[in-house]
């Protein structure tokens, strides 16, 4: 049959060896040039989308060794005159080293190809295409190349073309949303930039088309083994935006017409280089501002920052609000248990607080610093939604937040919301403590309310281990514990008051602890006790004869209860 082309398909883009881009033209396109106007498509019908990259004439009686992947060959039946019983398995050969099309001329040395041959092209889907006597194998060449070429040298020029507006958006101070608004415009096809996260971060095309691509991207797993590269049937077109070796995302063009061709792949990389470009310079300005605005807030807590009006003016500008009621939120991740230390410490030093290290020596901060930056934008993204106008920041150890905040209830949804956000990153599972102090009315009060929050951290996880919640206000007696700086007096403390049950050693000592505690906290109340422990009355009352004896005469005497309790306590608290 004589092949008449359809509308032209489109040109394929493929990674070279070289790491170049090389273009080329289908079987479907190549069929259609003038030279070829009388050649016969005799099989493989299906793989007219085959990409011809490169032609070669071959007369040799052994032409597997010469073919090339992408290749048109062309011959006459000279090397093929004296197998004609396999030239099925021939066919089979050349689909493997993936050769793009066979053109052959019959006549002088093969008169027709066998019908096991044509069957194999159409089961495999490789292009047999009998080529008119009265055409040049030259004449193909040089315009089946030239046409190689050109098309080459148009992508290239449009590649280059949209590359030079994305970066004159770039230059005239435009941001990603302008970057992906050119891509719609040009492409006339939705377009979404995703973190690698998949949070949008900008978006630009039919809104209907839009909403597609996030339910798809954004809200679902993406399509069902997608990669970066294009989609196969037109529909969408993925690609990376890397810089300096870090992975920001992906931009994704979907078309729902499936208008979308493969060369466009290069130029959409061409346009997630200058994403890129934004990106990075963007998080430049953020870090720098950030830093700003974390010294700034480091000079309040730490009392440097001088009088309230000062403070209040100054605030404004970063969009805080501290001139009404707010609290100190501080957030801690737990494993390194930087619990200790004054305000001072923390604030005036914390960049010379030598860096965690291995076994061998070997730094380990590069995880923490991970870590901590992903505790630091938990709580900026929680403490934005409930408080827009609260000052947050994130420092060498910990995360702080200035808060407006009216209950309790507030302060646990703010924590919920930090700990879900930070929870969804899926590396290694981490944990963070919180601690928030008193309401202050002014922002010179914002020292005592920070050495409050962090004391809150401390003694929180203490008390309740790692992922506590602590609000100074309900410390109690812990506050004060938690002012003894030294550990040892402590422990003293608590083996000279509670002797043999000071220690988890002995089961029985511990049993015997617990029954103090409980009868402490019932204020000695021996039937609500023995309720409480599930004993007999007469077993609690043998209890307390054996406690007294070992402990005194602690129902009689209310200093040495207080000084039981006190133990205890200190007991309660982790760590020290």
């Amino acid at each position: 049959m004589i092949y008449t082309p359809a509308e032209p398909s489109p040109p394929a883009l493929r990674l070279a060896s070289t790491g170049t881009l090389t273009y080329g033209l289908s079987v479907g396109e190549v069929l259609g040039v003038s030279t070829l106007a009388g050649a016969r498509l005799i099989g493989g019908a299906s793989g007219l989308d085959r990409i011809v990259q490169r032609l070669n004439v071959m007369e040799v009686p052994d032409i597997l060794a010469w073919v090339k992947p992408h290749e048109l060959l062309l011959t006459t039946g000279y090397p093929l005159r004296n197998t004609p019983q396999s030239l099925g398995r021939l066919v089979t050969d050349l689909d493997e080293r993936g050769l793009a099309a066979l053109a052959i001329k019959l006549g002088r040395y093969l008169d027709e190809l066998p019908v096991e041959m044509i069957e194999q092209a159409d089961r495999l889907g490789f292009p047999l295409i009998l080529l008119p006597n009265d055409v040049g194998f030259d004449d193909i060449l040089n315009q089946v190349l030239t046409d190689i070429l050109n098309r080459q040298a148009a992508i290239l020029a449009r590649t280059e073309e949209v590359h030079r507006a994305l970066v004159q958006i770039v230059l005239g101070g435009g941001g990603l949303q302008d970057v992906i608004d050119e891509v719609a415009t040009l492409f006339d096809v939705a377009v979404i930039a995703v973190d690698g996260d998949r949070r949008m971060l900008a978006g630009a095309g039919p809104e209907e088309h839009v909403k597609a691509v996030c339910d798809a991207w954004v809200d679902g797993p993406g399509w069902p083994g997608a990669q970066p590269g294009y989609g196969g049937n037109g529909d969408h077109v993925v690609v990376p935006v890397v810089a300096g070796g870090f992975d920001h995302g992906r931009i994704i063009a979907y078309s729902a017409g499936g208008t979308l061709r493969e060369t466009d792949v290069g130029i959409l990389e061409r346009a997630a280089t200058v994403a890129a470009l934004v990106i990075t310079k963007q998080q430049a300005v953020a870090a720098v501002e950030s830093k700003y605005r974390a010294d700034f807030l480091r000079d309040i807590l730490a009392g440097r920052a001088g009088a309230d009006d000062r403070i209040i003016s100054h605030c404004t500008g970063f969009g805080w609000d501290l001139d009404r009621p707010v609290a100190v939120a501080v957030a801690e991740l737990d494993p390194e248990g930087r619990g200790g230390g004054t305000a001072e410490t923390r604030l005036g030093r914390a960049d010379r607080v030598p860096e965690p290290r291995t076994e061998d020596g070997r730094a380990k901060g590069g995880e923490e610093r991970q870590a901590q930056d992903r505790l630091a934008t938990a709580w900026t993204a929680a403490v934005r939604r409930r408080d827009p106008k609260a000052a947050v920041a994130s420092f060498a150890h910990e995360v702080v937040a200035v808060v407006g905040l009216s209950g309790d209830g507030d302060l646990a949804g703010l924590v919920k919301d930090a700990t879900t956000v930070f929870g969804e990153h899926p590396g290694r599972r981490r944990t963070f403590s919180t601690g928030v102090s008193r309401v202050v009315a002014c922002p010179t009060s914002l020292p005592e309310a920070y050495e409050q929050a962090v004391k809150s951290v401390r003694v929180g996880r203490q008390l309740h281990g790692f992922g506590s919640l602590a609000h100074f206000n309900e410390l109690g007696v812990y506050r004060l514990l938690s002012l003894v700086a030294d550990a040892g007096e402590l422990h003293a403390f608590v083996r000279e008051t509670l002797g043999e049950l000071a220690g988890d050693d002995d089961p029985e000592a511990v049993d015997l602890r617990r029954t103090l505690q409980v009868l402490l906290e019932t204020n000695l109340n021996v039937a609500e006790t023995a309720r409480r422990l599930h004993f007999h009355y007469n077993t609690l009352r043998y209890r307390i004869g054996k406690l007294e004896r070992m402990l005194g005469s602690f129902t009689e005497d209310a200093h040495l209860r207080l000084n039981l309790t006190l133990a205890l306590h200190v007991l309660r608290m982790r760590g020290i």
